[in-house]
């Protein structure tokens, strides 16, 4: 699947290792583009290794990270900051509102091992905070790749895109790669699949359970729309409200908190819309993570396709 020097893009990678890919091959040829490391360099591949000189690591120090980055910003170069999500929205928040957001800066925020990827580690590790956190701040633009295809394309996408980004990647462990993708364009949510009886709205990880329970409920003779809403701010309105006005009911998935992430964005535009609909949203509702393996989490928090399936079939009655 993998070599030193080339990925398969098409096949299950990690977001995590593909974002090191991306940077590497973008900033060899950039000279504008620098990375900061709070600690773990890994996050961006041999770039470290291959242009020293433009690559900092200021050790445990988030706060310091995103400071330095927009030091960087404001002399003209392309920043990729880095750590942990939950340590970077969290620890270095104020940096980020005050630093880099508030003046707008380039700088690209990028929070890794997102959502329960951690695992193990526990809820101390694990980012279910963060797009509700970063929603909140002016100026931020988020954005959650489905898989490592992705992941590369958006990348290099924020190379050439102004302003204060939040990247939201996942661990070192292999995402799905989701088959028949379309051209990924920031701000424009993409279609997977059209459906007129249910729509499914997902980012990050939840596209792959999204486009298995679009194929199950094909199955029972339900038509479902999915949507890989990879932007979270600035959202695709125009895509939500032509859902709302094509099918008759809304599910969002998302590995995320159910408040403030994709589910309260997609809320917020059917109400400020005025359209009445059925809308599920499917995330973790209001608690903490938990230790274990990924795929036991998800299911134990209904972060499956078998539990949107069920909710499918419940707007529809």
């Amino acid at each position: 699947m993998m070599t030193k020097e080339k990925l398969d893009l098409k096949s299950d990678i990690a977001t995590r290792v593909v974002l090191g890919k991306a940077i590497t091959d973008l900033g060899l040829k950039n000279e504008k583009i620098c990375t900061v490391a709070a600690d773990s360099e890994s996050r961006f591949g041999d770039f470290v290794k291959k242009a020293p000189n433009r690559a900092v690591n200021v050790g445990i120090a988030e706060q310091n990270a995103v400071s330095i980055s927009a030091g960087l910003a404001f002399c003209g170069k392309i920043v990729f900051v880095s750590t942990y999500a939950t340590f970077i929205s969290m620890r270095a928040c104020e940096q980020i509102r005050t630093d880099v957001a508030f003046q707008n800066l380039n700088v690209k925020v990028v929070g890794t091992n997102s959502g329960f990827s951690p695992g193990w580690e526990g809820f101390t590790h694990q980012a279910l905070e963060d797009i509700g956190i970063m929603r909140a701040i002016p100026n931020m633009t988020i954005i959650v790749p489905a898989d490592g295809e992705e992941t590369y394309n958006l990348v290099h996408q924020l190379a050439d895109y102004e302003g204060a980004v939040y990247l939201r990647v996942r661990g070192k462990k292999d995402d799905p790669h989701i088959k028949n993708k379309g051209k990924t364009i920031i701000g424009k949510a993409e279609e997977l699949k059209s459906g007129e009886d249910i729509t499914i709205i997902a980012c990050g990880r939840m596209v792959y359970e999204a486009v298995k329970a679009a194929d199950i409920l094909s199955e029972k003779n339900i038509s479902t729309k999915v949507l890989n809403m990879h932007t979270i701010k600035p959202i695709d309105k125009e895509a939500i409200v032509t859902a709302a006005e094509e099918t008759m009911g809304i599910i969002t998935m998302e590995e995320h908190n159910t408040i403030g992430g994709l589910g309260t964005a997609v809320a917020e535009i059917l109400c400020e819309k005025g359209i009445g609909i059925p809308f599920k949203k499917i995330g973790v509702n209001d608690r903490f993570g938990i230790p274990g393996k990924t795929h036991d989490i998800f299911r134990h928090f209904g972060l499956t396709s078998e539990n949107a399936v069920k909710t499918a079939e419940e707007i529809l009655g």
